[in-house]
């Protein structure tokens, strides 16, 4: 039997040796990164007693909104922004979907409309902050939106102070999310966004103009 097959098979498996062991280096840490960060989400409660300069909200589920309206009725700050609003939606519809008083309505709560995305939400929220001077906010979005929407923030305002308050549907089970391939899929889809967000943040930061 001649040697040099032999030898052939032995440099390639020398050669492939360092990358596959990188790559399964790499599944497991995404593996363990998506474990924690789905813990992390499932561990998430509202503080007891959330206060601060202002809230923001981000839209993307009634129950978000309802959450930020409540907290602004028990005053526990002195305004809302609401960043991401439908250009379509009138104030009158929100009024209603939401039963927020009007008086209420028309003296503390704003409308932005121009974010599309988180890094949106977060650019429009720290020019609203910036605006009239808080420093710090009451971010209200859904658990699972929190660590990015969280990140997406203090990269835009380092300074700012954020209290974060976590909203959970109904529909959605959090508690034993690993049984529920519905929620495992949302968790891994936000999961993959957090991390190629995060990889942004630590890099480039905030993109321009966004």
């Amino acid at each position: 039997m001649s040697v040099e097959p032999v030898r052939r098979r032995r440099r390639l498996r020398k050669r492939w040796w360092i990358p596959g062991c990188l790559l399964a280096l790499s599944l497991v840490w995404l593996v363990v990164s998506f474990l924690s960060f789905a813990e992390r989400v499932s561990q998430m409660r509202p503080p007891a007693d959330p206060r601060a300069d202002a809230i923001v909200v981000l839209t993307g589920g009634q129950a978000r909104i309802e959450s930020a309206v409540a907290l602004l009725s028990e005053q526990r700050a002195r305004r809302l922004l609401i960043s991401g609003v439908n250009p379509g939606t009138t104030d009158k519809q929100i009024i209603a979907r939401t039963t927020t008083p009007q008086d209420l309505f028309a003296c503390c709560v704003d409308l932005d409309r121009k974010a599309l995305n988180t890094i949106g939400n977060a650019s429009e929220a720290a020019l609203w902050a910036k605006e009239h001077g808080f420093t710090s906010l009451v971010l209200v979005t859904s658990a699972y939106h929190l660590p990015r929407a969280s990140m997406e923030l203090n990269a835009a305002m380092p300074d700012l102070r954020l209290v974060a308050y976590p909203v959970v549907a109904e529909e959605l089970q959090l508690d034993d999310w690993y049984l529920r391939p519905r929620t495992i899929r949302l968790l891994l889809r936000e999961f993959v966004k957090y991390t190629v967000a995060r990889v942004r943040v630590s890099t480039i930061g905030l993109p321009d103009g966004e």
